[in-house]
């Protein structure tokens, strides 16, 4: 559409706290109209006199053009293909927003796998510590990092820890055992290699503690259910009443008159193997660790210090919400980790079933209004594990999760064991672009009110910024919003608003485009930055021209929280819009 060519708001200094942006008002109550922006000077001086404010409001009538000198461009934007790809192919609004996670395991660990998953939109790929050798975590590791490196993918790498919980060891068997109805079973501590007929060995001694004869034993939520028929010593003989699969590292519940049986009160969150396991990590540079059975905001904040200490580069850490207890402390949780986890398997069997809907929608609101990304994990598309059509209920399941305006959907066994993850990766792409589209065309992110969240005026004002700029976007159908930042986190703020033109987020800080392939659609760049703006921003937009991913009568809202190394201003940010020509 018709804009002028060249609109930029910047703010700088002190501004008064409660100066928000209403765009129905205008900018600071400046009404906005086709021919320009009408600026009150005297106005704002009276107004500055009192609260200090400085405020330059800048309108040109230059329009960005593809500059003379192209020659120093090459390798200033760092793409990755697949977006590039989905842009050349669909333009700005055709950009798939919600991200998507995929647990690698036996099924998906080759090299040839692995592409074949990040072309088919893979974000990020999390490696679940319960399972398989370091060596092998490596393997994967650098098998992702090569693909980064040499084929100009941008998969993040997320490990998952183990956590302390009440499981059964690898059996022994090459997947999984199948117990049937009627059938007796030898619940045992006793260590021994191998496997056993008709035998679980648990990796908790004290794990038949407290449990009579008459309480049932449950295999990840439901998979299996077994009986408690006898006591012996500190082992159990139990009869299987509802047949199923017996995975190896199942975690195993316990469940008295329709209740669940609390046994993981003195276990703590992060257990020796997993600080191991976080070194490890740590050492290898992943993007994400995500922390099992979270039931306080200490072991989050603990972790973090922990990180902060061991290594510079930022690792973000989410808390995966799996407990009734974890649900008590559902606020404080969120506000301490980067991201939130919902894990609706194991979250299925502390709560009854018929409150995961409306938890989950609980959840993925709360990290919205705290600016957290979340995932929706678990059972997405479980009947995939072993069929290579997913059930409509499962498709319309993916569906509601989209609706919620989750960050991200997350395969588990569908990528990792199941011979179909391809297959499941396209179902959540599909969908997901699918329901994006409806929601575009409902308007329904109108609708969404966001808390206050800053803490210092800086986070404020930024806040204020970035609510403007998505409202802005969207009321003037620009095509795409660019953001140049140091830490990303200015793109967070306009990703929560959950606008309707895709996301560049232009950073020179590798752990920050990283971190941002997680959030709501943002599409992070790896790219020189430099104290300048208007050569930032000329050279980028230089070079996505030049590479044909955007073209004449392009409009774009470029935001910027990059701080002049040279100013003594305490706050800098600015908000342009740009026609290209």
């Amino acid at each position: 559409m018709a804009v002028m060519g060249d609109l930029a708001l910047k703010f700088s200094g002190m501004i008064k706290k409660d100066g928000a942006f209403d765009l129905k008002k205008g900018v600071f109550g400046l009404p906005i109209s086709s021919h320009g922006v009408f600026f009150n000077a005297r106005k704002f001086r009276s107004v500055e006199s009192r609260i200090g404010v400085q405020a330059v409001m800048q309108v040109g009538v230059e329009s960005a053009e593809v500059s003379k000198g192209c020659e120093n461009l090459e390798g200033f934007l760092g793409l990755d293909v697949v977006s590039e790809g989905e842009l050349r192919e669909k333009g700005f609004l055709g950009l798939r927003k919600t991200k998507l996670v995929c647990t690698i395991g036996p099924a998906c660990c080759s090299l040839d796998d692995l592409e074949r998953l990040a072309m088919g939109g893979m974000n990020v790929a999390r490696l679940n510590m319960c399972h398989n050798t370091r060596d092998w975590h490596k393997d994967v590791i650098r098998k992702i990092k090569k693909l980064n490196e040499e084929k100009g993918y941008c998969v993040s790498l997320m490990i998952d820890t183990e956590g302390c919980q009440i499981q059964v060891v690898d059996h022994g068997a090459p997947s999984s055992v199948k117990a049937e109805e009627g059938s007796i079973w030898f619940f045992t501590t006793e260590t021994f290699a191998g496997s056993r007929p008709f035998t679980v060995q648990s990796n908790y001694e004290g794990f038949s503690e407290g449990i009579n004869v008459g309480d049932e034993i449950v295999f990840d939520g439901g998979m299996a259910t077994f009986k408690v028929e006898e006591k012996v010593g500190n082992d159990l003989r139990c009869r299987c009443t509802d047949p199923g699969l017996l995975l190896p590292r199942a975690k195993l519940t316990f469940w008295r008159d329709g209740k669940l049986v609390d046994k993981n009160y003195e276990l703590p969150t992060l257990t020796a193997k997993d600080w191991l396991d976080i070194d490890f990590g740590i050492s290898e540079g992943v993007d994400f660790i995500a922390v099992s059975f979270v039931n306080d905001a200490d072991a989050v904040t603990d972790l973090k210090k922990f990180i902060s200490i061991k290594y510079s580069k930022s690792i973000k850490v989410l808390a995966k919400i799996e407990s009734l207890e974890s649900l008590n402390n559902l606020e404080e949780i969120i506000e301490a980790s980067d991201g939130i986890m919902i894990a609706r398997g194991d979250l299925g069997v502390e709560i009854p079933l018929e409150q995961i809907p409306t938890v989950q929608e609980k959840i993925t609101y709360l990290c919205r209004q705290l600016n957290k990304p979340v995932v929706v994990a678990s059972q997405l598309l479980e009947s995939m594990v072993e069929f290579p059509t997913p059930t409509r209920a499962e498709v319309a399941d993916v569906s509601e999760a989209v609706r919620q305006y989750a960050d991200a959907l997350m395969l588990s066994g569908e990528s990792a064991i199941g011979p179909y993850g391809q297959k499941a990766l396209s179902v959540l792409r599909m969908t997901s672009s699918r329901m994006e589209l409806w929601s575009r065309e409902e308007k329904r992110q109108n609708a969404l009110l966001q808390r206050n969240v800053g803490a210092s005026l800086t986070d404020q004002i930024a806040e204020h910024i970035c609510n403007c700029a998505a409202g802005m976007a969207n009321n003037l159908a620009l095509d795409a919003i660019f953001v140049y930042t140091r830490h990303g986190q200015m793109a967070s703020l306009i990703s929560r608003n959950r606008p309707n033109p895709p996301i560049f987020a232009f950073t020179n800080d590798s752990s920050t485009r990283m971190a941002l392939n997680l959030q709501w659609g943002v599409t992070p760049l790896l790219c020189d930055l430099s104290d300048d703006m208007e050569a930032n921003i000329s050279k980028s937009i230089d070079l996505i021209k030049t590479k044909g991913l955007i073209k004449k009568g392009d409009t774009v809202l470029i935001v910027s929280d990059i701080v002049p190394s040279s100013t003594t201003q305490t706050v800098f940010q600015s908000i342009q819009i740009k026609t290209v020509v």
